[in-house]
């Protein structure tokens, strides 16, 4: 016997570990993302139910497979499919079963749902999105933030895009090699948002994305193997692991908060920033840059520090400058400012920050506010950065975030007291 919340947490854990899996192969097999998704769904809601009485069994991934291919048997009935997809299915859930219960491991499908997602007919502004829901298991809302866009919109967007799939039997697989180069650039911002998701959450305290930064990893290195001419595909990886490489220096030992410019470079991860600079070169071969080669650049000037004791800024805006020629991304802008501030002073830096602050999109962003407090305090600008800071602090749910900014807050304020 298992409590509910007991049976609830099994299943959550089966959903991050799994979700991706089950859903690329249901929807290989029947040709329906939807139908695989609703059907998925309802093998957890059913997990929840039945496990607290019958136990949680010794494979809930196979378990949940058996219940999803049921529940998408009685969706061929109802919709009268042919006896051969329904064969298929049969013949695959049997596989799969065998395969789960001997070893636990099933045939991955996730790089070809990527490409899948990626096809030309379906809407360029939502392949990205698309993969990021049915690869990665991540929900409308949070895609949506990772956007800038509203959720609502977001759901009918990917809910079209589904049908899109069904409707126009795009056939579920990895694309021929010619085809490749024009799907590559949303599946690798789809890889890139998921682990940027997964990035603002160094304590793997949100269960919806505690190990996506190594799913994430995996498929990059995925795509880099189908793809081994592709530099942006290298750099994209490259870019990941310089991030990751530092996970381990984002909070001290009590779990406090560290800016990247105070991290302890003895705490990053050696061997992939190594990983990561040799990827750089290679795709620097190619002589094809992009956005992702930009990124992992800027990313390798910062590890500077761990050979002079500074990064190297004024290299930092360089590549900001043609990473904002190449993306015209608001974010982009925003750290561009900050760069300019350490290289140049903080009013260069709130030049180039007052440049962007119209743009609606930073509004309710938080780190504009705790980019513009920053400059603000270092440019002696107290009350204009006291403002600030409380806009940053009320717009932050990190706790970790919240204590080293409210610490900021606090020590304005007393400077101003005195």
């Amino acid at each position: 016997m298992i409590s509910t919340r007991g049976a609830h947490d099994v299943a959550e854990r089966a959903a991050r570990e799994h979700y991706g899996k089950l859903l690329a192969y249901l929807a290989s097999r029947c040709g329906d993302v939807h139908a695989a998704e609703d059907a998925l769904a309802d093998a957890f809601a059913a997990a929840i139910a039945c496990w607290p009485a019958s136990g949680v069994p010794r494979a809930p991934a196979a378990w949940l497979l058996v219940a999803a291919r049921n529940r998408l048997f009685d969706d061929c009935r109802k919709r009268q499919r042919t006896e051969r997809v329904r064969e298929r299915l049969s013949a695959a859930g049997r596989t799969a079963e065998r395969e789960l219960e001997r070893d636990g491991v099933l045939e991955d499908e996730r790089l070809a749902m990527l490409f899948t997602c990626a096809h030309p007919a379906i809407a360029a502004d939502v392949r990205a999105p698309l993969m990021m829901q049915v690869v990665l298991g991540l929900d409308a809302a949070r895609i949506a933030s990772a956007f800038l866009i509203r959720p609502e919109a977001m759901s009918q967007r990917l809910v079209r895009a589904k049908r899109k799939i069904a409707d126009a039997g795009i056939p579920l697989r990895v694309p021929d090699v010619a085809d490749m180069p024009a799907r590559l650039d949303a599946v690798l911002a789809a890889i890139y948002a998921a682990f940027a998701d997964a990035w603002h959450d160094p304590a793997a305290s949100d269960p919806r994305t505690r190990g996506l930064a190594a799913e994430t990893l995996w498929l990059g290195r995925m795509v880099v193997e189908a793809c081994p001419e592709e530099p942006e595909a290298m750099g994209l990886l490259a870019l990941m692991l310089h991030a990751d490489a530092r996970k381990d220096a984002r909070r001290d030992a009590a779990g406090a908060y560290v800016p990247l410019d105070e991290q302890d470079v003895a705490r990053w991860n050696a061997a992939q920033i190594d990983e990561a600079e040799a990827l750089l070169r290679r795709a620097a071969g190619a002589r094809r840059i992009g956005r992702f080669q930009l990124e992992a650049a800027i990313q390798s000037a910062h590890t500077a520090r761990r050979r002079r004791g500074s990064a190297d800024w004024r290299a930092i805006v360089a590549l900001y400058d043609e990473l904002l020629r190449v993306t015209a991304s608001p974010v982009v802008a925003l750290n561009r400012a900050v760069a300019i501030g350490r290289a140049f002073g903080p009013p260069r830096g709130l030049g180039a920050l007052a440049a962007i602050a119209a743009d609606p999109r930073l509004e309710n962003y938080q780190p504009y506010w705790a980019a513009r407090a920053d400059l603000m305090l270092r440019a002696g600008k107290d009350l204009e950065a006291r403002t600030a800071f409380e806009r940053a602090l009320g717009l932050t749910n990190d706790p970790a975030v919240r204590a080293y900014l409210g610490a900021r807050l606090d020590a304005v304020a007393r400077a101003r007291a005195l």
